[in-house]
């Protein structure tokens, strides 16, 4: 009996620090400057989606993000004549889903200037693929009663700026 219990506890401190060193991976592999390249649906149509709880997908294509992920922080301006391009602060958090398929849970919570949550709620998303320089989020809402699913894709930015 006590073999089996030492036996599941090491599994289990080696899985939970196998996990944290993949998510560690992530956070090295997102920090730094992205572009929202492009906003796609999983259906085809016109649809008048406010994403982010924030503004239309042509506001968010063309987007600039940065990512401090040692602070789970970051910033993002919108891009576009009729969008509002002041700089948007949030916090955010990557946790594994599955080891397998090495999916990630993202958690993106909007605050202020000085990383406040006003409203404590955020966002979750699937970070569905992320590489050093690609990263893509999905995520999945009822539309007419049928689920939905939207993607948001990103390039790394070429350029290294402390601000917008």
């Amino acid at each position: 009996m006590m073999k089996k219990i030492i036996l599941i506890a090491l599994v289990t401190l080696v899985v939970s620090c196998g996990s944290t060193k993949v998510v560690r991976q992530a956070q090295k592999s997102i920090k730094g400057n992205w572009t929202l390249t492009s906003v796609t649906y999983d259906r085809a149509g016109t649809y008048n989606i406010k994403l982010l709880a924030d503004a239309a997908k042509a506001c968010f294509e063309s987007s600039t993000w940065k990512f401090i992920p040692n602070d789970y922080k970051g910033t993002y301006v919108l891009d576009g004549a009729s969008c509002n391009a002041d700089i948007r602060h949030f916090k955010f958090d990557i946790q594994q889903v599955d080891p397998e398929t090495g999916l990630y849970d993202f958690l993106l919570k909007p605050t202020d200037e000085k990383y406040k949550s006003v409203t404590n709620s955020g966002f979750r998303m699937q970070l569905s693929a992320l590489s050093d320089t690609d990263m893509q989020w999905t995520q999945t809402i009822n539309v007419e009663g049928k689920p939905f699913t939207i993607s948001m894709n990103f390039n790394k930015a070429d350029y290294e700026s402390d601000g917008y």
